[in-house]
């Protein structure tokens, strides 16, 4: 891996740090997360245009997707409510490769060399110290079970782009019609559950929501990109220092308390997550 590509692959996990902690900030996590899914639906728009419809074979992938997607959405916008950065970002992100490595072992009959299974142990007890936090400082348990909840539509949301970008044969054809249909999908929703003020948002909040969505397809097309240029082990293991960009962001821009144990938590979360992509 060159210095160039190593240097963009940081960027984009920043990125991705970056667009969370944006969902983090103003009045309703909700808000910024539909104006998120605009963002997203209006480049997936950009993106398809001028390309075919996709085949009829691709649109139950697709469908599955957008709709995983909207929980994810949901799920963690709900936990950014609860609890902060620090917490919910890495185990919501880390305890994902762990679901996906478990239900592909489980039921997909992929084969896991030994290191793997490490990692799956090593980010099992990450995920449990980071959790355990949350009772010793009195955060609110309910935080948790959103935090889990995103973790395992990241999951499902994998495994189906996974399979569906395969059966499509235009991986970018796929995304952009994704993004538009997890727009579709998630503003009924989040509408029903939050009423129409979910919707109503001033001029900053639009543009910090726009921002996050093109921060958050840049860092998915610099790892797109980084993936053909680069060993795809070593990109997907440099993706995960988003955890650590996370926890930062979260202690110096919010003020989120740091302690030894939430530390330990996120080396072994960024630990577990590398050890499961070599």
């Amino acid at each position: 891996m060159t210095f160039e590509v190593f240097a963009a692959v940081l960027g984009a996990a920043f990125l991705h740090a970056s667009w969370n902690a944006i969902i983090k900030t103003g009045l309703s996590k909700q808000t910024g997360m539909f104006i998120l899914s605009a963002g997203h639906a209006l480049i997936g728009a950009m993106v398809v245009l001028g390309k075919p419809l996709p085949g009829p074979e691709v649109w139950p992938w697709l469908l599955a997707s957008g709709l995983i997607h909207m929980a994810y959405q949901l799920f963690l916008a709900y936990a950014y409510e609860q609890g902060d950065l620090s917490r919910v970002y890495p185990i919501a992100r880390g305890a994902a490769p762990m679901i996906t490595g478990i239900v592909a072992l489980a039921f997909l009959a992929d084969e896991m060399a030994p290191l793997e299974y490490v990692g799956v142990l090593v980010l099992g007890l990450g995920i449990a110290f980071m959790a355990a936090g949350v009772f010793k400082n009195g955060e609110s348990r309910r935080l948790l079970p959103y935090a889990f909840g995103s973790a395992l539509a990241t999951a499902g949301y994998t495994l189906a782009d996974g399979l569906g970008a395969r059966v499509s044969g235009d991986p970018l054809q796929y995304v952009g019609w994704l993004m538009m249909l997890s727009a579709v999908f998630y503003t009924p929703a989040a509408v029903a559950l939050k009423g129409t003020d979910v919707i109503r948002a001033s001029g900053r909040d639009w543009a910090l929501g726009l921002f996050a969505a093109a921060a958050s397809f840049l860092a998915y097309a610099i790892a797109v990109w980084a993936m053909t240029v680069a060993p795809l082990v070593l990109v997907a293991a440099l993706r995960e220092t988003s955890i650590l960009f996370a926890v930062l962001i979260g202690w110096l821009v919010f003020g989120d308390t740091m302690d030894r144990n939430k530390i330990i938590a996120t080396m072994l979360i960024l630990l577990g997550v590398v050890l499961t992509r070599l």
